[in-house]
């Protein structure tokens, strides 16, 4: 199992890999860029001229100079939270047998599958009569969500089909408008559900007009598409601060994800000066440069980086096939981050790091697996972040970050990039529409924190699974070695030979030391596993 836990912590994708050759930036950014994902046609980069290098202040000291902003486009409009589509959970991890209840910018969702109509639904997670959550009911007989408090049954538009308090003599009360469930505008794409947080008729076919952003990566066939989904004790700026940070992944995360060795080593973990920059700033997001690639935020939820190709593909120029499939040159890698508002104070991350490399590996490992690592990553500066939140709020909260933070390196470009479009466009933070008070929830023990299974292995089918499969594991271990004692006692001395004794009692202690080590496994794994910085 040491094994296992050694290879799902390697292969979690580092957000520091290189590429394999050389980047000539000039070419990059002089010639139009081909890459499919860049959906939002005003986030093209076209020439140098365009290209504002954006940095706090220089990482050395001979080139400290004033921040030189990214342009800001004047005629875009001001951002509107909601008239967005919003990524709710990876359909890999929703049950069709049963209402999921989940939380998306303050709102309380149900998710369930209509087979009438062969799609999954998002309804406001309300029984109209009294209130009740419908995620805590059931899809009936007729495939329709039925409140289990009093049996009230809606269909896929969620219009009430059933009052069964309601005499079939009296007037058709389950007619009225006041009957029916608010469902919201919802759709599949890239395997995942997405809805429009506005119930209002104008925006019933919203789908036909605007879609949700589209990455090429996680509809080819040829890459690799593994996803996973946590909740998190901390809010959704600061969460897509940390990811458009990768100079903290040295510290936060050593040990855990590797890095290149830096020209000059100034310490043991191996951080150095990141060459990184933000493009003009747009209502719908902006594009970076990252120190090993490209980088694009659609506003507002996904963070999408990714490689580039070497320098002597940027102009065009063709290969024969078999040189393109030995050359590692075209081993492509993506980091696709879903940031979500849930409420103040918590996210959710719906994650997925294609490649078209070793794609064979999820067809032959368990998904949870590949958890197991990814999880220890992100615990392993959960904690700071939640205490950053809070003292960021202490400061004046996230429309004060100027004067609470001190961002003096090319580094810190990306996160001042995103706190400006927060600022310039969506009016400094998550707007709940009055939903809160916009305090914070008081901090609960480092232990809830870092709670694994109530942020991930409930909401995950791979981990839920393997949770239950290895505590039968671990009972089964456990019965086995009392009965192989009890047996033992039960027999007379001279009915079983001395070899045969001793070799069950061996097995006995053997079968009871791995239930303790399998306990101790699944405690770690799928509940909660502390990262001590200072330790490591």
């Amino acid at each position: 199992m040491d094994v296992l836990r050694a290879s799902s912590s390697a292969i979690v994708p580092s957000p520091y890999i290189n590429p394999t050759r050389p980047i000539n930036e000039t070419q990059i950014f002089t010639k139009p860029l081909n890459h499919q994902n860049f959906l939002f046609k005003p986030l093209i980069l076209r020439n140098t001229s365009k290209f504002k290098l954006f940095t706090a202040l220089s990482s050395t000291t001979e080139s400290m100079e004033e921040p030189k902003p990214p342009e800001v486009d004047s005629k875009e409009e001001k951002f509107d939270w909601y008239s967005q589509w919003y990524p709710v959970m990876p359909v890999c991890d929703l049950d069709k047998k049963k209402p999921h209840a989940k939380r998306v910018m303050g709102l309380d969702l149900v998710v369930w599958w209509d087979k009438n109509e062969n799609e999954w639904k998002v309804f406001d997670d309300s029984c109209p009569h009294r209130l009740a959550p419908l995620s805590e009911g059931r899809i009936d007989q007729w495939g329709r969500l039925q409140c289990v408090y009093h049996g009230w049954c809606f269909n896929g538009s969620g219009h009430c089909k059933l009052i069964p308090q309601a005499p079939p003599d009296g007037p058709p009360v389950h007619k009225f408008k006041k009957a029916c469930v608010a469902a919201y505008p919802s759709t599949v794409q890239h395997e995942i559900v997405w809805f429009w947080p506005n119930t209002d008729p104008q925006y019933k076919n919203i789908i036909m007009k605007k879609k949700p952003p589209y990455i090429a990566e996680l509809d080819d066939p040829s890459y690799s598409k593994l996803m996973g989904s946590r909740d998190f004790p901390y809010g959704y700026e600061v969460l897509i601060e940390n990811f458009v940070d990768p100079a903290h992944v040295p510290y936060s995360h050593y040990k855990l994800l590797q890095i290149p060795n830096p020209p000059v080593k100034v310490d043991r973990e191996g951080g150095m000066p990141l060459d990184m920059s933000v493009n003009t700033l747009y209502a719908n997001g902006f594009t970076g440069k990252l120190d090993w690639g490209l980088s694009q935020f659609y506003a507002p939820c996904i963070f999408h980086g990714f490689t580039v190709p070497p320098v002597d593909q940027v102009d065009g120029s063709e290969k024969s096939a078999e040189t393109k499939k030995a050359s590692p040159a075209y081993q492509r890698f993506s980091m696709i981050l879903m940031c979500i508002p849930v409420s103040p104070g918590h996210s959710r991350l719906i994650w997925s790091f294609p490649r078209n490399s070793g794609v064979w590996i999820e067809r032959i490992v368990p998904r949870w697996i590949f958890h197991i690592g990814q999880n220890l990553t992100l615990d392993s500066d959960l904690y700071l972040l939640h205490v950053q939140e809070q003292r960021l709020m202490d400061l004046g909260g996230s429309k004060n970050w100027q004067k609470a933070y001190f961002v003096p390196t090319k580094s810190d470009a990306l996160v001042v990039g995103f706190r400006m479009w927060l600022n310039k466009y969506a009016g400094g933070k998550v707007d709940w529409r009055g939903k809160f008070t916009g305090a914070l929830p008081p901090s609960p023990p480092r232990e809830q924190l870092m709670d694994r299974y109530w942020s991930h292995v409930v909401n995950c089918k791979s981990c839920s699974a393997a949770h239950k499969c290895l505590n039968t594991l671990e009972i089964i271990l456990q019965v086995m070695s009392i009965g192989l004692i009890g047996f033992i006692a039960a027999t007379k001395q001279n009915a079983m030979s001395m070899v045969a004794r001793t070799a069950m009692v061996s097995v006995a202690i053997l079968c009871f030391a791995a239930s303790r080590w399998l306990a101790h496994f699944i405690n770690k794994t799928f509940h909660y596993h502390d990262y001590a910085h200072a330790f490591v």
